[in-house]
């Protein structure tokens, strides 16, 4: 179903909040199940087997007009937004960072208005404001460090999220959906390599447990996770899936709670609830926007799986 004026494509806001969903339980599978001091790592092995494996079940090259855009478009949204990440989660509590990387919205809205020219409405916005706010109510301590370079590492990976997810749908790669997922994390997978090397120490030997959560975090983390966030781009508003992308923090929260014990009171569950509302406003706000008729490459992104 595809978003037109007036209407909300709810199948596909679903399925697209899938992935962000994902990405929040990874979190306490890497957390709790992965060897320790390995976030580089644990990147790459996510991306580059999931990349391997679905460039070669799709069979499908990249036009050779297409590799310069899709290089950046691997950077943006996986390799350099994994490696700031992870700088960011080592320097940062769990929290401030989520609530930096929570400005991803309202940065897709300022690159849409820039190069554009389409002015985002006030309640998206607006709506975008509660989000940061319920997720500073969720997750923020007094306590909270503030780390100049973990700052910025987190300031510039929203910065990469949002202008990868807004590059995305604006170049409209004339690949279908798995196969533009499987080049974009095996070349992200091969910008995450040299990191690897460089910075994390080698892997132990790995227990069985460690490889099935290794093996979570590649086809159901990365894999299945991208090709869900992929083909919601190619449908809906970059706004509207950038918005989704605050049910990551707020899954980890849940899991946090369901499976670890972790304690939610007082602006916690202010934050709970604020951070949904926001997330169904900005869905609201967007499907009012009229939605021009998809071209020719967007039809041929927009497949079925």
């Amino acid at each position: 179903m595809r978003n037109t004026q007036g209407s909300i494509a709810w199948t596909d806001v679903l399925l697209t909040a899938f992935a962000p969903a994902i990405w929040g339980s990874t979190y306490i599978v890497a957390t709790e199940l992965l060897p320790p001091d390995r976030p580089f790592t644990a990147a790459l092995l996510r991306a580059l087997p999931a990349g391997l494996l679905l460039a070669l079940y799709c069979r499908r090259l990249p036009a050779r007009g297409e590799w310069g855009r899709l290089i950046v478009l691997s950077a943006l949204n996986i390799g350099f937004f994994q490696a700031l990440l992870f700088v960011a989660a080592y320097r940062l509590p769990g929290g401030l960072a989520a609530v930096v990387g929570a400005i991803q919205p309202l940065l897709v809205m300022g690159l849409a208005w820039a190069l554009d020219q389409r002015r985002p409405p006030q309640l998206a916005v607006g709506a975008a404001v509660l989000g940061i706010a319920g997720m500073a109510a969720l997750l923020l301590s007094p306590g909270s460090v503030w780390d100049p370079v973990g700052i910025a590492a987190a300031l510039a990976g929203a910065a990469c999220m949002a202008a990868g997810t807004y590059l995305t749908r604006r170049w409209q790669p004339a690949m279908p959906v798995l196969a533009l997922t499987g080049w974009q994390l095996l070349l992200g997978g091969l910008i995450l390599l040299p990191m690897t090397w460089a910075i994390d120490p080698p892997l132990p030997q790995l227990t069985g447990t460690q490889v099935a959560a290794y093996a979570y975090l590649s086809i159901v983390g990365a894999l299945l996770a991208y090709a869900l966030w992929f083909r919601g781009i190619a449908r809906l508003s970059p706004v509207a899936v950038s918005s989704l992308g605050l049910l990551s923090p707020l899954t980890a929260v849940i899991f946090g709670w369901a499976l670890l014990g972790q304690a939610m009171r007082g602006l916690s569950l202010v934050g709970l609830v604020a951070v949904p509302v926001s997330i169904l406003a900005v869905q609201w706000a967007m499907s009012r926007r009229a939605v021009p008729k998809a071209n020719t490459a967007a039809r041929s992104a927009e497949v079925t799986y």
